[in-house]
């Protein structure tokens, strides 16, 4: 599990000299929101695979912890898993020429549509009622990489919570264009993993500071109740 997330104390006093207040989400409606879970499937957590993120596992109770709760209080969970294309086929050879040859193949090998990275991780708690959404680039907003923005506006969601691996790769990189997108946006900091402790707070820091909040697992789940019991008090 990485370190529990701290914002630096020069930085807390520019946040609230231009936002009032550190967090930004202090309060938000659970019925117009979404937990969205980035790419917690066995190529980013499974021991041996490529790009696993070590200690991705640990933030799983955490996630399934959120997923709850929020269904509990009428929100959305959306499980967002990534899928390898060939090269030549999908348009983004920068990307692919970022891995040498054999890299490419164990990659398309293991989360191509039926290959065993493509799975979610078997500990995550998916209900029926859930949504799943593919996508095909480091961001799920950018155009064509899925059709994540349709599913949220068909439910009304106007926060999101972002969950998953790698914090500072498809997790922030969604949770940016969801922001530039126009919804609230909340980085979970300890429903999120990455690969070194360096990269998982240099992740949350930018974004707490550009474009959006980060809270912690306890904080989310607290506001959620809260919303919840203030929806259930007649007017």
């Amino acid at each position: 599990m990485h370190k529990p997330f701290a914002v630096p104390p020069e930085l807390e006093k520019k946040l609230i000299a231009r936002r009032g207040k550190l967090h930004a989400y202090e309060s938000f409606d659970p019925k117009k929101t979404a937990l969205v879970v980035v790419d917690m499937q066995n190529f980013f957590m499974a021991d041996g695979e490529l790009m696993a993120a070590n200690g991705s596992a640990d933030i799983v109770p955490n996630v399934n912890r959120l997923a709850k709760e929020l269904r509990q209080a009428g929100g959305l969970v959306i499980w967002i898993q990534a899928l390898a294309e060939a090269p030549g086929t999908d348009g983004w050879e920068p990307f692919h020429a970022l891995f040498h040859e054999r890299a490419q193949g164990k990659r398309l090998g293991s989360m191509n549509i039926n290959g065993e990275g493509f799975k979610l991780w078997p500990d995550m708690d998916v209900k029926p009622e859930d949504e799943r959404v593919i996508k095909k680039r480091y961001s799920a907003f950018i155009q064509g990489a899925s059709n994540i923005e349709e599913v949220l506006r068909r439910h009304g969601t106007e926060m999101v919570l972002i969950t998953g691996v790698a914090t500072n790769v498809c997790c922030d990189s969604t949770g940016r264009d969801c922001m530039m997108r126009g919804f609230r946006t909340i980085m979970v900091s300890d429903g999120n993993a990455s690969f070194t402790e360096e990269e998982h707070q240099a992740g949350l820091l930018n974004f707490i500071t550009y474009f959006g909040d980060v809270q912690s697992t306890d904080e989310v789940i607290g506001r959620i109740r809260v919303g919840a019991k203030s929806e259930a008090v007649p007017a």
